[in-house]
């Protein structure tokens, strides 16, 4: 193709060339020089862009001929000038404005010597007129023309190093070294500025500049903030106010000479917030100053900063204490108390700020990304790094071989992670070589990837090829993040692989500490019992356990988690489908991790019946069953066994299994927390339903005749609202009808009977949780008969009954038995509860003389009236006694008032302007959030509670469960104060008048 005049447009086509008809032209104003260069020009990442710069260039240069005959005879030059016009619009840019720097890419040595950090330092040092022989060189140039001088100085140098990197594949550690080392030298360049700025008083102090980040690790990008801390001392016989006044006129000197923009462009910004308590700090801090802070307040996240600091320019020696007095209490920030939650909070936090419209195509911040295998390796270099310094390496690749060679990553997977990591590097400098910029985002339009894809090599199918290649290390990194951690911990107590990571029982015992076990010994000795051995199932543990063990480090109770896992996985062990379940389904077994290493509660129902394992596979299978399906079953099953006993048994096994698929969707999936008391009534109405015919079928067989009297249950209390939560009795009351000629002693004793055995058979401790029926609601309290007649409570409340006894029948809902008795008795006490009248002023006098007694008096010794749910100051009863009060004074002539569920009423009460709107907004948040904290509190201890726990790690379940971030508890506590304080003014109020 060479030898021909005029190429056609399909030989520029196959060639990469997209702009066919502008390219012939530009070909022909190369003249003879066209011949050889157009198959170089096609092997750049974009043949157009290439053509057209080198055609600029030609224009600008000095020595056009010798421009052409160069590039033309020498393919070197050629292919280094052609690769950096061909992928970067920025250094073409450059060359325009400064076209004698393009015979810089004539040395044939380019292509195998990288420049010393001292030979660039000198470079850079002396374009402003210093001497770099100086330990403190001074420019000579004026200020302005300073600045342009070092950028320009900085693009030229900048300008070889990328000509290496495109035509001569040098390796990424080495250009992001080569990177490193060119910033360290801008910055001794800039700090000579700004001593000529600042005059003679700049000798009166000592400045070092400590980079961090990835200067700071020798792993610059292109284009990048450098992150630096100023250290700062006095000269001899010089205060230290006035010296510090002199250190930080230099080093914000230095940040703009780096950072602004001049006609040269800018170089990039100096980042000083990574300095002790960031931009609220002082720029510049004495040693002491340093020392005294990190000794006592720096968080984890600045000391896995401090991992890669290293002293690049000022004051040498100054720079080199600042790093031998922070090594230590670096080497020890694993020991420091929340370290594990603070480092697992940051991987999240970071996650969560990354743009909606980036995630899929961010490769630092995004799933799979350089921040997972950063992340990693800097978590192991601070686990492991403390007792090994052979870990300690800045660098991300080389702590990365490190950790390999020394048996904290497996070698296969070290291999994998490194060819993972170099790649998405490569592609982030290719991204940020084109115009220069700071970005770290694949760009989305197919030209722009196109010009990606040919500079990484690929000429055939550049977008496909690219996104493939892309998709494989993202997905790999994904993988091995989970594996690096957790995967070696196996083969510290399993028989592995030769390739495997061997960790020592203590190097596994820090690890797990530091991924927040709290006994790292016990959870060895559980991975050892599930693990060893040669069976099918410790195989296909060996593959479930790394997940799973990421999956309890991220939830509050680690421990737990894997303790729990252990027993259930022995329960069900030899059952062919339980761990082909987890392996099979991810979801399942991450929502097994995330139940087991949260709640209590559901964890013990969970080992009751290991087989409910089978309801975490899929939503539909945690969706309540409702009332008709569930009672429907507990019915079947009681039938089928004649003792009474036995059949009650079969019925509290389903509600166990019910119980549980409640729990776990309300921790999994989205529930709110009045669909939660719906579904708790439902299985409770169920059980009692199946089993009071269970036991008047029992009582009928030990009497020897029917029953003679027809039975029903009322619901009273967070019952009768429909508002259980998981640790509620069943509040009820017994109500029966003899038949017409019955006898009425028989009758009162087959229903006391009956009920007795209810209460008895649902309370039995065993297997099953139990289910305490509580009538002490009854008329007369403990002191009254069990089970009355209609007629009876008729009488009772025609003659006795007190306000408060009114107050409570609100919320009874007969809701079991014989449906005729429910309605008639509902008929019997709407009256009473709903007066039509209203109240007397006498009464509301008495509800709240009762309210203040059970304030003064209910609240449980030593209980913290701020965060007790029921009692507390703006807490549940506050709320249900204010709305109550409403229901009284106001439902005998607003019949939408008669209901039993608390939100119900209070939504009826605005429509009905008894209440304004934005109080009960007020009740309504702190009823919701009193119910929700309450449950999770249940579920999280595993026992009733009405208390905030005080317990750090349960009070960290506890928010998480309200789906609160990792280490917002005190966030979680601070909402739920100002609720309830909002609560309790509208109470004060509306009750209280």
């Amino acid at each position: 193709m060479p030898s021909r005049a005029q190429p056609s447009a399909g030989d520029l086509a196959r060639l990469g060339f997209l702009d066919t008809a502008a390219a012939v032209p530009l070909l022909a104003g190369l003249g003879e020089a066209a011949g050889p260069l157009l198959p170089l020009i096609g092997r750049s990442a974009d043949p157009d862009q290439a053509l057209a710069a080198l055609a600029d260039l030609a224009d600008a240069v000095e020595d056009r001929e010798r421009l052409l005959r160069e590039v033309a005879d020498d393919e070197g030059t050629s292919m280094r000038l052609l690769s950096v016009l061909g992928a970067s619009q920025a250094l073409a840019e450059h060359l325009r404005r400064h076209p004698e720097h393009w015979s810089d890419l004539c040395d044939p040595s380019l292509g195998s010597t990288r420049p010393t950090a001292g030979s660039l330092r000198a470079a850079l040092v002396s374009a402003v007129g210093a001497d770099a022989a100086d330990a403190a060189p001074v420019a000579t140039l004026g200020h302005a023309e300073a600045m342009d001088a070092l950028r320009v100085e900085y693009r030229r140098l900048l300008l070889s190093l990328a000509a290496r990197d495109l035509a001569h594949h040098v390796g990424v550690d080495d250009v992001a070294a080569e990177l490193s080392d060119l910033a360290a030298g801008t910055l001794e360049a800039g700090l000579a500025v700004a001593r000529a700025k600042v005059g003679e008083a700049a000798s009166g102090a000592r400045l070092a500049v400590v980079a961090m980040g990835k200067c700071g690790g020798h792993e610059l990008n292109y284009v990048s903030d450098v992150d630096v801390v100023f250290v700062a001392e006095a000269a001899e016989g010089v205060a230290e106010n006035v010296a510090l006044r002199t250190a930080t006129q230099l080093a914000s000197t230095l940040m703009q000479v780096c950072g602004d923009h001049t006609r040269e462009g800018t170089i990039w910004p100096v980042d000083a917030n990574l300095r002790p308590e960031g931009k609220s700090g002082p720029l510049v801090r004495t040693l002491a100053s340093h020392e005294g802070y990190y000794g006592r307040w720096a968080k984890t996240w600045e000391f896995q900063a401090l991992l890669k600091a290293r002293p690049v320019a000022g004051d040498a020696a100054l720079g080199a204490a600042y790093v031998e007095m922070i090594s230590p209490l670096v080497w020890s920030a694993a020991e420091r108390e929340g370290f594990v939650e603070e480092v697992q909070s940051m991987r999240r936090r970071v996650i969560a700020h990354i743009p909606a419209d980036q995630s899929e195509r961010q490769l630092k911040l995004g799933s799979g990304g350089l921040r997972d295998v950063e992340f990693a390796v800097q978590l192991l270099q601070l686990v492991h790094g403390r007792t090994d310094e052979e870990v300690r390496p800045p660098t991300t690749l080389s702590a990365l071989a490190r950790l390999t060679e020394r048996g904290y990553v497996g070698r296969d997977d070290g291999a994998e992670l490194h060819d993972a990591y170099a790649f998405l590097r490569t592609l982030e400098h290719r991204i940020q070589l084109y115009q220069l910029r700071r970005t770290h985002v694949v760009p989305a339009d197919e030209a722009a990837r196109r010009r990606l894809g040919r500079s990484l090599g690929f000429t055939k199918e550049p977008v496909q090829e690219l996104d493939k290649l892309w998709s494989f290390h993202r997905r790999e990194v994904r993988r091995l993040h989970e594996k690096l951690f957790y995967r070696p911990l196996l083969a510290a107590v399993a028989r592995m692989s030769s390739d495997e990571a061997r960790l020592s029982p203590e190097a596994a015992t820090e690890r797990l500490a530091a991924l927040g076990y709290l006994d790292p010994k016990a959870a060895l000795r559980h991975l050892e019992a599930m693990t060893s051995g040669v069976r099918r199932s410790a195989q296909i543990q060996r593959t479930l356990l790394p997940a799973m063990l990421q999956w309890f480090a991220d939830a509050p109770d680690p421990d737990a988690g894997l303790f729990g896992f252990r027993r259930i996985s022995e329960a069900l062990g030899s059952t062919p489908w339980y761990l082909r379940l987890l392996r099979d389904e991810g979801e399942a077994a991450q929502r097994m991790a995330q139940v087991l290493a949260t709640s209590r509660y559901a964890t013990g129902l969970l080992q009751r019946e290991p087989q409910a394992v089978a309801l975490l596979g899929e939503d539909e299978r945690l969706e309540p069953l409702g009332r008709a399906a569930v009672q429907a079953e507990m019915a079947a099953a009681g039938r089928r066994r004649e003792d009474p006993r036995e059949a009650v048994l079969a019925i509290r096994a389903i509600r166990r299994r019910e119980l549980l698929r409640i729990s776990v969707a309300d921790l999994c999936v989205p529930f709110g927390v009045e669909e939660v008391g719906y579904a708790l009534t439902d299985v409770t109405s169920a059980a009692l339903e199946a089993s009071l015919a269970a036991v008047v079928r029992g009582v009928e067989a030990a009497r020897g005749t029917a029953m003679p009297t027809r039975l029903a249950i009322v619901a009273m209390g967070r019952y009768g609202g429909f508002e259980l939560g998981y640790g509620s009795d069943a509040d009820v009351m017994f109500v029966h009808d003899p038949l017409p000629g019955a006898d009425p002693a028989l009758a009162a004793s087959m229903a006391q009977a009956a009920v007795n055995d209810l209460r008895r058979l649902l309370g039995e401790q065993g297997k099953d949780p139990t289910l305490e029926v509580d009538a002490d609601l009854r008329p007369e309290g403990r002191q009254g008969p069990l089970v009355r007649t209609m007629e009876s409570y008729a009488a009772y409340y025609a003659k006795w009954s007190a306000v408060w006894e009114a107050q409570a029948l609100l919320r009874a809902a007969p809701v079991v038995g014989d449906a005729d008795v429910q309605e008639r008795f509902a008929a019997l006490i709407d009256p009473l509860r709903f007066p039509e009248r209203g109240l007397s002023q006498d009464d509301v006098v008495e509800i709240r003389r009762i309210k203040a007694r059970v304030d003064a008096e209910r609240l449980p010794r030593g209980a913290d009236p701020a965060t007790h749910f029921k009692l507390g100051r703006g807490g549940l009863s506050d709320v249900e006694w204010t709305v109550q009060l409403l229901q009284m004074q106001h439902a005998g002539r607003v019949p939408e008032l008669r209901t039993t569920k608390t939100l119900e009423a209070l939504r009826v009460a605005v429509e009905h302007d008894l209440l304004d709107e934005a109080d009960a907004e007020g009740l309504v948040e702190a009823w919701r959030f009193a119910s929700r904290a309450r449950n999770a509190t249940v579920q999280v201890r595993g026992k009733p509670s009405d208390q905030l726990p005080r317990d750090a790690r349960e009070r960290a379940a506890v928010a998480a469960i309200l789906q609160y971030e990792p280490g917002e508890s005190d966030a979680m506590v601070n909402d739920y104060l100002r609720s309830a304080r909002r609560a309790r003014g509208i109470v004060d109020r509306v009750f209280w008048g």
